[in-house]
């Protein structure tokens, strides 16, 4: 089954408290598309890079199974973000974004991708995540949008025609909580499945993620419990993407809540191996095996 993930492609500087990093490979979609290959494949792409991108960045998503023919070339520069960490790891500030190709960017499926039956509508403007949906044409397909505090305050009525179109929504929380007004996260999930999703997962970060579903449904997932935090950049589109991975895999285009909770377990364990190092290449080095065991040392820890 075809897995389709949109969404910026990117080039990352990234300083913390211990290191500083420049031309690293950043943007939704490559951490996205690189964790869902890990489960499933094939995974396809939707992007935009510059003339500037580097091409060792295209050959290392390449070699791990990401198909990148709906990648588009521009003579542009490429989209950057330079931002810093601070001494907890959790905030963090942007010294620059460059959108660059992002500006005018429209969304092309190619005709023989258009019959996805997975689509990830990674962090991007709402009205590029639209532009994908409406050139997918899969009748039976499951549909999954992340979005982000820009995008609730800029375009909001597009965001909210994106939730009456997608089966889950993937959220962080302090986004969740200025989408849905509310500080308490239990009321945001419900509030945000009102505008639309079947599902929705509110990301907590080091302390993991909530999902909610129709009929009250409820699952709470603690995350994988790092000693040393070297970088969280990606961490979030890491989860989106391995969620997304797992259900592939499973052929799962109308999963069950169950199905729901093991997804985000993996794609919970996919992220914590990108904290660990900067960029994809903690993420780069995931076997089978290796994650595996760790989610059989996560069951261990968090059952009684």
């Amino acid at each position: 089954m075809k897995i389709l993930v949109g969404g910026s492609v990117a080039i990352d500087n990234v300083k913390t408290p211990t290191a500083d990093e420049t031309n690293l490979l950043g943007g939704s979609a490559s951490y996205a598309s690189l964790a869902a290959a890990k489960l499933s494949s094939p995974v396809h792409l939707v992007g935009i890079v510059g003339h500037d991108f580097p091409q060792e960045h295209l050959e290392m998503l390449e070699s791990h199974g990401v198909d990148l023919s709906a990648l588009e070339r521009s003579d542009q520069p490429s989209f950057t973000w330079t931002g810093e960490y601070h001494e907890n790891m959790n905030d963090r500030t942007t010294h620059n974004v460059a959108i660059n190709v992002l500006e005018h960017w429209e969304v092309k499926i190619p005709a023989h991708l258009a019959d996805g039956e997975f689509i990830v509508l990674a962090n991007m403007a709402p009205l590029n995540q639209l532009q994908m949906l409406d050139q997918c044409t899969a009748t039976q397909k499951f549909v999954v949008a992340d979005t982000m505090d820009l995008w609730i305050s800029i375009a909001n009525e597009e965001l909210h025609q994106v939730l009456k179109k997608i089966d889950l929504l993937v959220i962080n929380e302090g986004e969740a909580r200025e989408f849905a007004q509310t500080n308490n996260l239990v009321l945001a999930g419900e509030r945000l499945l009102a505008k639309g999703p079947q599902y929705v997962v509110i990301k907590l970060g080091e302390f993991g993620a909530m999902l909610f579903g129709p009929n009250e449904q409820f699952f709470r997932c603690s995350a994988w419990p790092l000693k040393e935090l070297a970088d969280p950049t990606g961490a979030g589109d890491t989860f989106l993407g391995g969620m997304i991975g797992n259900l592939a895999a499973q052929e799962a285009t109308a999963p069950s809540f169950d199905q729901l909770k093991k997804a985000i377990v993996q794609g919970s364990m996919l992220a914590s191996y990108t904290c660990s190092d900067f960029s994809t290449r903690a993420l780069e080095s995931v076997t089978g095996e290796t994650l595996s065991q760790r989610e059989k040392e996560f069951q261990k820890i968090s059952t009684w």
